[in-house]
Protein backbone atom coordinates (compact mmCIF):
# COMPACT_ATOMS: atom_id res chain seq x y z
CA UNK A 1 0.00 0.00 0.00
CA UNK A 2 2.93 2.52 0.95
CA UNK A 3 3.78 2.54 -2.73
CA UNK A 4 0.27 4.04 -3.06
CA UNK A 5 1.55 6.80 -1.27
CA UNK A 6 2.70 10.17 -2.19
CA UNK A 7 5.83 11.99 -0.88
CA UNK A 8 3.88 14.06 1.68
CA UNK A 9 1.74 11.19 2.64
CA UNK A 10 5.26 9.05 3.77
CA UNK A 11 6.56 12.42 5.29
CA UNK A 12 3.06 12.02 7.74
CA UNK A 13 4.67 8.47 8.32
CA UNK A 14 7.94 8.98 8.83
CA UNK A 15 6.86 12.13 11.25
CA UNK A 16 4.88 9.72 13.12
CA UNK A 17 7.69 7.17 13.48
CA UNK A 18 9.72 10.21 15.09
CA UNK A 19 7.27 11.44 17.28
CA UNK A 20 6.95 7.75 18.17
CA UNK A 21 10.78 7.23 18.93
CA UNK A 22 10.94 10.36 20.86
CA UNK A 23 7.73 10.44 22.79
CA UNK A 24 9.92 6.49 23.96
CA UNK A 25 6.34 4.71 22.44
CA UNK A 26 6.11 1.12 21.97
CA UNK A 27 4.06 1.75 18.70
CA UNK A 28 3.03 4.07 16.80
CA UNK A 29 -0.37 5.37 17.14
CA UNK A 30 -2.93 7.50 15.71
CA UNK A 31 -1.86 10.63 17.67
CA UNK A 32 1.62 10.06 16.68
CA UNK A 33 0.29 10.85 12.63
CA UNK A 34 -1.74 13.71 13.91
CA UNK A 35 1.22 15.26 15.58
CA UNK A 36 3.29 14.65 12.16
CA UNK A 37 0.45 16.44 10.58
CA UNK A 38 0.71 19.39 12.79
CA UNK A 39 4.24 19.58 12.24
CA UNK A 40 4.14 19.87 8.59
CA UNK A 41 4.24 23.42 7.25
CA UNK A 42 3.24 21.92 3.05
CA UNK A 43 1.27 19.82 2.09
CA UNK A 44 -2.73 19.60 1.25
CA UNK A 45 -3.42 18.58 4.82
CA UNK A 46 -1.53 21.39 6.48
CA UNK A 47 -3.14 23.70 3.98
CA UNK A 48 -6.61 22.40 5.24
CA UNK A 49 -5.26 22.78 9.02
CA UNK A 50 -4.11 26.35 8.45
CA UNK A 51 -7.88 27.44 6.80
CA UNK A 52 -9.38 25.61 9.87
CA UNK A 53 -7.13 26.16 12.83
CA UNK A 54 -4.32 29.04 13.66
CA UNK A 55 -1.27 27.68 15.17
CA UNK A 56 -2.21 28.76 18.59
CA UNK A 57 -5.26 26.00 18.11
CA UNK A 58 -3.15 23.76 17.03
CA UNK A 59 -0.95 23.73 19.52
CA UNK A 60 -4.02 23.20 22.00
CA UNK A 61 -4.93 20.16 19.88
CA UNK A 62 -1.16 19.05 20.36
CA UNK A 63 -1.79 19.63 24.34
CA UNK A 64 -5.13 17.71 24.52
CA UNK A 65 -2.93 14.75 23.10
CA UNK A 66 -0.61 14.69 25.16
CA UNK A 67 -2.91 14.82 28.27
CA UNK A 68 -5.03 12.22 26.79
CA UNK A 69 -1.66 9.82 26.15
CA UNK A 70 -1.13 10.82 30.32
CA UNK A 71 -4.67 9.19 31.14
CA UNK A 72 -3.88 6.01 29.64
CA UNK A 73 -4.95 7.19 26.00
CA UNK A 74 -8.93 7.71 27.37
CA UNK A 75 -10.45 10.15 24.89
CA UNK A 76 -12.95 13.12 27.23
CA UNK A 77 -15.82 11.14 26.11
CA UNK A 78 -14.81 7.97 27.72
CA UNK A 79 -13.18 10.03 30.68
CA UNK A 80 -16.92 11.14 31.18
CA UNK A 81 -18.53 8.08 30.99
CA UNK A 82 -15.87 6.58 33.67
CA UNK A 83 -16.91 9.85 35.73
CA UNK A 84 -20.56 8.88 35.22
CA UNK A 85 -19.58 5.44 36.91
CA UNK A 86 -18.08 7.50 40.35
CA UNK A 87 -14.33 6.63 38.52
CA UNK A 88 -12.40 9.88 38.86
CA UNK A 89 -9.30 9.69 36.18
CA UNK A 90 -7.53 12.36 37.36
CA UNK A 91 -7.57 11.12 40.71
CA UNK A 92 -6.15 7.65 39.80
CA UNK A 93 -3.07 9.13 37.25
CA UNK A 94 -2.93 11.50 39.96
CA UNK A 95 -2.03 8.30 42.16
CA UNK A 96 -0.32 6.22 40.02
CA UNK A 97 1.68 9.50 38.83
CA UNK A 98 2.76 9.74 42.34
CA UNK A 99 3.97 6.48 42.84
CA UNK A 100 5.16 5.55 39.43
CA UNK A 101 6.10 9.13 37.93
CA UNK A 102 4.54 11.42 35.45
CA UNK A 103 3.39 9.84 32.56
CA UNK A 104 3.34 6.06 33.83
CA UNK A 105 -0.01 5.77 32.43
CA UNK A 106 0.83 6.32 29.08
CA UNK A 107 1.97 3.08 27.99
CA UNK A 108 5.05 4.56 26.80
CA UNK A 109 7.81 2.92 28.63
CA UNK A 110 9.68 0.75 25.81
CA UNK A 111 11.41 -2.47 27.79
CA UNK A 112 14.37 -1.51 29.86
CA UNK A 113 17.43 -2.10 27.05
CA UNK A 114 15.28 -1.02 23.95
CA UNK A 115 15.78 2.55 23.45
CA UNK A 116 15.53 2.91 19.62
CA UNK A 117 14.84 0.34 16.59
CA UNK A 118 11.50 -0.77 14.53
CA UNK A 119 8.35 0.18 16.02
CA UNK A 120 5.25 -1.72 14.94
CA UNK A 121 1.77 0.32 13.91
CA UNK A 122 -0.75 -0.22 16.34
CA UNK A 123 -3.91 -1.34 15.01
CA UNK A 124 -5.65 1.83 15.28
CA UNK A 125 -2.72 3.24 12.95
CA UNK A 126 -2.86 0.68 10.19
CA UNK A 127 -7.16 1.26 10.26
CA UNK A 128 -6.29 5.26 9.56
CA UNK A 129 -4.02 4.01 6.83
CA UNK A 130 -6.36 1.35 5.35
CA UNK A 131 -9.25 4.16 5.76
CA UNK A 132 -6.80 6.90 3.74
CA UNK A 133 -6.81 4.33 0.80
CA UNK A 134 -10.90 3.47 0.98
CA UNK A 135 -10.89 7.38 1.09
CA UNK A 136 -8.82 7.83 -2.06
CA UNK A 137 -10.56 5.41 -4.07
CA UNK A 138 -14.10 6.71 -2.99
CA UNK A 139 -12.43 10.13 -4.45
CA UNK A 140 -11.39 8.24 -7.12
CA UNK A 141 -7.60 9.71 -6.25
CA UNK A 142 -5.15 7.68 -7.86
CA UNK A 143 -2.52 8.02 -4.65
CA UNK A 144 -3.12 8.47 -1.23
CA UNK A 145 -1.97 11.62 -0.17
CA UNK A 146 -1.34 13.51 3.44
CA UNK A 147 -4.89 14.86 3.30
CA UNK A 148 -6.34 11.43 2.89
CA UNK A 149 -4.53 10.50 6.21
CA UNK A 150 -6.11 13.79 7.95
CA UNK A 151 -9.48 12.38 6.88
CA UNK A 152 -9.12 9.23 8.09
CA UNK A 153 -8.10 10.78 11.51
CA UNK A 154 -11.34 12.82 11.38
CA UNK A 155 -13.48 10.03 10.30
CA UNK A 156 -12.70 7.25 12.73
CA UNK A 157 -13.57 7.40 16.19
CA UNK A 158 -11.22 7.92 19.21
CA UNK A 159 -8.80 10.71 20.77
CA UNK A 160 -7.26 11.97 17.35
CA UNK A 161 -10.76 12.99 15.94
CA UNK A 162 -12.03 13.96 19.05
CA UNK A 163 -9.25 16.17 19.83
CA UNK A 164 -9.58 17.65 16.44
CA UNK A 165 -13.32 17.63 16.89
CA UNK A 166 -13.20 20.10 19.90
CA UNK A 167 -11.25 22.50 18.17
CA UNK A 168 -13.54 23.09 15.27
CA UNK A 169 -11.60 20.41 12.93
CA UNK A 170 -14.66 17.53 11.70
CA UNK A 171 -14.41 15.37 8.57
CA UNK A 172 -17.11 17.96 6.84
CA UNK A 173 -15.06 20.92 7.90
CA UNK A 174 -12.05 18.88 6.32
CA UNK A 175 -13.52 18.27 3.27
CA UNK A 176 -14.84 21.64 2.80
CA UNK A 177 -11.15 23.16 2.88
CA UNK A 178 -9.92 20.81 0.70
CA UNK A 179 -12.69 20.45 -1.92
CA UNK A 180 -15.24 23.02 -1.36
CA UNK A 181 -18.86 23.24 -0.32
CA UNK A 182 -20.09 20.70 -3.40
CA UNK A 183 -18.92 17.84 -1.77
CA UNK A 184 -18.95 16.82 1.71
CA UNK A 185 -20.15 13.20 1.58
CA UNK A 186 -18.67 11.12 3.90
CA UNK A 187 -16.54 8.86 2.69
CA UNK A 188 -14.78 5.68 4.08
Amino acid sequence: MFERFTKDARAVVTGAVEHAEKGGARTIDPEHLLLSLIDREDGRASSALAALADRRRLDSVREALVEARRHAGLSQSETEALAGLGIDVAEVVARVEETHGVGAMSGDRAPKGRRSGHRPLDQGTKDVLERSLRIAVARKDRHIGDEHILLALTARPGVPAEVLADHGVTYTSVTRALYGDGESKKAG
